[in-house]
């Protein structure tokens, strides 16, 4: 019981922690300004890895928290920026994490990006159409063109990055947390899977780190070509 009880606060713990680091990738990590009004941070990389650790419940428990101190500390936009950070990050994550849980492969960790990518775009498509109007004082058909030039390459370009991200860094989080005892160590065959392709696994997500790094800021217009 006691076991179980100490499991229990060391997840908990574990979570706060996350949400922490979270809040930090939000506040110093962030690309603001991206077509007038949109916004880059990578909060939902480490708000992935704990859903994928802690499993979906978890992960939009976290991404609430997290948006709701997003929304009284950097955040310009009130209840309407809390709306759509949320949708955005809980989307993606509750997704992402809700297939990886079914079964930890690495197989589906991948599939669970690609299903939160493609949720959180359509999501953010509907909301943006519905809200936008409304935070910008513009007509629905202007919101409509801004779709394919604007909406849709950053909202997957923004899940292709944290995406890249999570691949790169997940397999290190988990192992520092089972070294501070903070999760229990229970290797998996996904994690043998993953031990066994850990070079290819950070290779390619660091290639694409770099190279989404470079297009969002590019898109962005901090880097002209």
């Amino acid at each position: 019981m006691q076991s179980k009880s100490s499991e229990r606060l060391k997840a908990v713990l574990c979570m706060a922690m996350l949400s922490a680091l979270a809040v930090a990738a939000d506040l110093f990590l962030r690309i603001p300004g991206i077509g007038g009004f949109l916004t880059y941070e990578p909060k939902d990389v480490i708000l992935t890895i704990g859903a994928f650790i802690f499993g979906p419940v978890a992960g939009i428990a976290m991404s609430l928290i997290v948006c709701l101190v997003e929304m009284v500390t950097v955040s310009t936009t009130g209840f309407i920026g809390l709306l759509m950070n949320f949708l955005a990050s809980g989307v993606f994550v509750g997704v992402s994490s809700l297939i990886y849980s079914r079964k930890k492969k690495l197989s589906r960790a991948i599939l669970g990006l690609v299903a939160g990518a493609f949720s959180m775009l359509a999501i953010m498509l509907l909301w943006n159409y519905i809200m936008t109007p409304i935070y910008m004082g513009v007509p629905r058909e202007a919101v409509l063109e801004m779709f394919l030039p604007l909406l849709i390459p950053f909202n997957l370009l923004k899940a292709a990055l944290n995406s890249a991200l999570i691949l790169l860094l997940y397999k290190g989080v988990v192992t520092a947390l089972r070294k501070s005892r903070l999760v229990p160590v229970r290797e998996s065959n996904d994690d043998k899977n993953i031990k066994s392709n850990t070079a290819v696994i950070i290779s390619i997500s660091a290639l694409l780190v770099v190279t989404l790094i470079f297009v969002m800021l590019i898109f962005a217009g901090v880097i002209s070509l």
